[in-house]
């Protein structure tokens, strides 16, 4: 049977293989692949594969699964995706755990997976729910590695009302001036994963240095809610896992209508330090403490 991207697939059938490719042997991967398996066909036969960080016994690997028997190949972070996407062309291929695919050209007819993170659109919904008066939004941001994330969000962020404006770092060292310019024009800060921003070193700095001047901070994990920002949006790996594990399911039953962009998480972690809250004087509304996953 030929299936939505052209290639023949097996039928739908008890025995199926699921070959999953793992980058290597991260916590965080296991608890994807034991989300993933909680989802996908029951049915199916697991056979797992560690590239130990290594892109050529990756590419072996890959290629003997091109010529074996799996039905579909599950690749888990960003140097499995890639083998798999370099290697393997008659197989459909899921990707997870890979931040920012599409700048990784993690493109391909038979391949497509799950975002590891919340679209800008839906994390502006979000915001605008519990911060009805927000209109000024700053991000620090390294141009060579985030400009066109906050570009689009620029655009997204115009569609619920609020303004978002980037003050670019292309160096740790311009964290604090452009801090301090960004805490003086803004209402909030929005904070996203930037290696070059957000350091072991920078990020209490942050968070303290947005306190001190009444800012709330908007995070992308519960690690930062519980250190100080007002609320994060964040996504749970085993749901990332589990997502994926459906979106398999769909493939092996011969879906027509499959993605080939990413697909986003359906289910957003939303945790808030009410603390936080009550010192810059801001009410979570009764009716939307129903929508906090956890509060601190």
């Amino acid at each position: 049977m030929v299936g939505s991207w052209g290639l023949s697939l097996p039928l739908a059938a008890a025995g199926q293989e699921i070959a999953i490719l793992r980058s290597s042997d991260l916590h965080a991967y296991t608890e994807t692949i034991k989300g993933f398996k909680a989802t996908a066909p029951g049915s199916a036969t697991y056979v797992e594969y560690d590239l130990r960080g290594d892109i050529e016994r990756g590419k072996q690997i890959a290629r003997n699964l091109r010529d074996g028997h799996a039905s579909l190949v599950v690749a888990v972070g960003l140097k499995a995706a890639q083998v798999a996407q370099s290697e393997i062309t008659g197989l459909p291929v899921l990707y997870m755990m890979v931040v920012n695919p599409l700048h990784h050209n993690l493109t391909a007819d038979n391949m497509t997976g799950i975002l590891l993170e919340i679209p800008a659109d839906r994390q502006f919904t979000i915001l605008r729910t519990f911060l009805p008066n927000l209109r000024r939004i700053g991000v620090l941001y390294d141009p060579s590695t985030s400009d066109s994330r906050v570009q689009d969000a620029a655009l997204q962020a115009a569609t619920h009302q609020f303004q978002l404006r980037g003050f670019p770092v292309h160096s740790g060292k311009e964290t604090p001036q452009q801090l301090r310019t960004l805490l003086s024009e803004s209402d909030a800060l929005w904070l996203i994963p930037d290696s070059t921003v957000l350091t072991n070193e920078s990020i209490r700095f942050i968070l303290e240095s947005a306190l001190s001047k009444d800012v709330p901070v908007i995070g992308f994990s519960p690690e930062l809610t519980r250190m100080g920002a007002l609320l994060s949006l964040s996504i749970s790996y085993s749901e990332v896992g589990r997502e994926t594990g459906r979106l398999a399911k769909r493939i092996l039953n011969h879906d027509t209508r499959l993605p080939l962009k990413p697909v986003p998480v359906e289910h957003v972690r939303l945790t808030v330090n009410m603390k936080t809250a009550r010192y810059l004087g801001i009410t979570i509304p009764k009716e939307l403490e129903t929508l906090i996953d956890e509060a601190y």
